[in-house]
């Protein structure tokens, strides 16, 4: 995988697609991106480790079970976001061919299970934590919408359409209808 851009000519009309995707590896803005990931990481880590874990210890009732939980399903949002940009890196740098990153990303679930608005207690948790939790939801909507023009594919699509016309017209309605909820 060169750092150039890929140009295909249509030979028919003419017409050249740049792909977004190494375009946007190669920018600038990826690189802010990974930095910007990579520290929402390294924070969440930190107020896990320390003011989160004093603050956890204060809690009572269902709201310590609520933050063991809601910690657990931000660590598991941002190693799958981490991935996501670490294969995206390695893609960039050379380090991986195309077809490694594909079989690597296959694995990372970019799922937003447990949005804040779904979550009976969300405001009895700490601060920090719900300020965490937010923010990795917006760094989760971003790095799903890249996904999506950088691969052209649905992150959560099923890997090949269903052969019953009424089950595709379902599936494209669920789409529009998590779409709508994310």
């Amino acid at each position: 995988m060169s750092n150039g851009y890929r140009v295909d000519s249509a030979l028919s009309s003419g017409a050249t697609t740049v792909s977004f995707g190494e375009r946007f590896q190669s920018s600038e803005q990826f690189d802010h991106i990974f930095k910007e990931g990579m520290a929402l990481v390294e924070r969440t880590a930190a107020y896990l480790d320390g003011p989160g874990r004093k603050e956890a210890k204060t809690l009572t009732g269902g709201a310590g079970v609520l933050y063991a939980t809601e910690s657990m399903r931000l660590t598991t949002r941002l190693l799958d976001l981490a991935s996501w940009l670490l294969i995206r890196r390695a893609l960039r740098e050379g380090e991986i061919t195309d077809e490694e990153a594909k079989k690597k990303r296959r694995r990372v679930k970019l799922q937003a299970f447990g949005r804040p608005a779904h979550v009976k207690g969300f405001a009895d948790l700490p601060t920090g934590l719900r300020d965490l939790i937010e923010e990795s939801f917006a760094m989760h909507d971003r790095i799903c919408q890249l996904d999506r023009a950088m691969t052209g594919v649905e992150s959560d699509a099923p890997a090949a359409p269903p052969a019953n016309p009424v089950a595709a017209q379902v599936v494209l309605l669920e789409r529009a209808f998590a779409a709508k909820l994310s």
